[in-house]
């Protein structure tokens, strides 16, 4: 599929068949994540990886939203939380071609390792696109954060900064709301040429 058209694509596909996946496009939609940037090649990433239908089953509890409001994303056969690993970002930078001896979380303009795992995100968003698939990214609201990370084994040290659905589109998917268009900003709007407020 030519880039453009993944792009004009890829939305938020809330409703799932219960088709499974291959082994190997998980792992191609797991393997794009690698290849998003990341600030000093920290790399302070990981990704929990639910395929299993009671490994999954044990993850809709901590989401009980999106369970509620669109119980067919349960139906997704793959689930990925990306978990930002902030420690590595402050030992890179630590090093000696870096030179933040003090490790200090205050040097940084702007917290990167959310950043990145965003990016491996957005990535496995687009790979699902160009593999004909739908997705979803959505929170984790922090009153579960606690209870999932102890369900899953997950460290302090990493932060879940979403979940993921990736599988086929049910058949009936409802078309995208004209509320969607109505409000997609223009660029005209968003894009500031040379100085803030200038537009053309």
């Amino acid at each position: 599929m030519e880039f453009s058209e993944v792009l004009r694509r890829r939305r938020m596909i809330r409703h799932y068949s219960d088709r499974p996946l291959s082994p190997e496009v998980v792992e191609r939609v797991l393997a794009a994540a690698l290849r998003a940037p990341s600030a000093g090649f920290s790399q302070g990433w990981a990704f929990l990886a639910l395929t299993d239908p009671a490994d999954r089953a044990r993850f809709w509890p901590f989401v009980p939203t999106r369970v509620e409001q669109t119980p067919t994303m349960q139906d997704a056969p793959l689930v990925v939380v990306p978990l930002a690993h902030k420690a590595a970002y402050l030992a890179r930078y630590a090093e000696p071609d870096k030179g933040w001896q003090d490790r200090a979380e205050a040097r940084w303009p702007a917290p990167y390792w959310h950043i990145d795992t965003g990016m491996a995100a957005l990535l496995m968003l687009l790979t699902a696109v160009d593999e004909g698939l739908g997705a979803c990214f959505f929170g984790i609201m922090p009153e579960h954060l606690g209870a999932f990370r102890a369900e899953f084994g997950v460290p302090d040290a990493y932060d879940p900064i979403g979940g993921i659905t990736i599988g086929h589109r049910a058949d009936d998917v409802p078309a995208q709301s004209t509320r969607v268009a109505r409000r997609r900003r223009a660029a005209d709007e968003v894009v500031h040429r040379g100085q803030w407020g200038r537009h053309s």
